[in-house]
């Protein structure tokens, strides 16, 4: 029998508005397969995977928590798609030295995402924090 982890399934964001958290995934591209704005629980599926929204009470806070990494096809169209949004990126995207360019980019509810795309060096993608 074995106990190696297959495959990530979803992540799942705490929001404390709802309606807030999914017009900005909508906004992005990201495609509503379950719940919205008036939902407790609302799913983007990407792939075979999903992102999922939790609606949480005004009472409960969260700290900086980690990234969830999207490769896209092109980081830089994204990039100027946030931008015309006017969503305010960390940095403007970058080549990174563990073979990706990336940028980074806070929801309305502080989680960050970064939009990925492996570099056509002919290195493996290494993991980042």
């Amino acid at each position: 029998m074995s106990s190696a982890i297959e495959s990530l399934s979803a992540i799942t964001l705490a929001t404390h508005d709802m309606a807030r958290a999914v017009r900005f995934y909508t906004s992005l591209g990201f495609v509503l397969h379950y719940g919205g704005e008036t939902a407790t629980l609302s799913s983007f599926k990407i792939g075979t995977n999903y992102v999922n929204l939790l609606d949480q009470p005004q009472e409960q806070r969260w700290k900086w928590w980690g990234r969830v990494i999207f490769h896209i096809a092109d980081v830089d169209a994204m990039y100027e798609k946030v931008i015309a949004l006017g969503l305010q990126p960390e940095a403007p995207p970058r080549d990174a030295p563990w073979g990706e360019r990336y940028f980074h980019l806070a929801d309305p509810d502080g989680h960050e995402l970064s939009f990925a795309r492996p570099l056509a060096t002919g290195l493996p993608v290494q993991p980042r924090s």
